[in-house]
């Protein structure tokens, strides 16, 4: 069956970086565009960034535009997401998705940006 394991969350001031992965099984990782997600307290969950499944080609929410980088390994199932300079704003549970004939997420790992 399709999971999807993201880790890498935690507590970082303003300003920081922190990494995180999914770790993708039960489907052909390398044949699907995958995609992070975040949901604030009291908000809809937000497209944050796109990865095409040769990851030759991303999109970002103009909110971490120039601050966030997806990348994706093939040969390890895995998709990140590289968050530098961090803001309050981002503080979110960060969700990792992939579509395959439906939508699947992984369980969310938590992001806190606070001094």
């Amino acid at each position: 069956q399709v999971q999807l394991v993201e880790s890498g969350g935690g507590l970082v001031q303003p300003g920081g970086s922190l990494r995180l992965s999914c770790a993708a099984s039960g489907f052909t990782f390398s044949s699907y565009a995958m995609r992070w997600y975040r949901q604030a307290p009291g908000k809809e969950r937000e497209l944050v960034a796109t990865i095409t499944s040769a990851g030759g080609s991303t999109t970002y929410a103009d909110s971490v535009k120039g601050r966030f980088t997806i990348s994706r390994d093939n040969a390890k199932n895995t998709v990140y997401l590289q968050m530098n300079s961090l803001k309050p704003e981002d503080t979110a549970l960060y969700y990792c998705n992939a579509y395959l004939y439906r939508n699947y997420w992984g369980q969310g790992t938590q992001v806190t940006v606070s001094s």
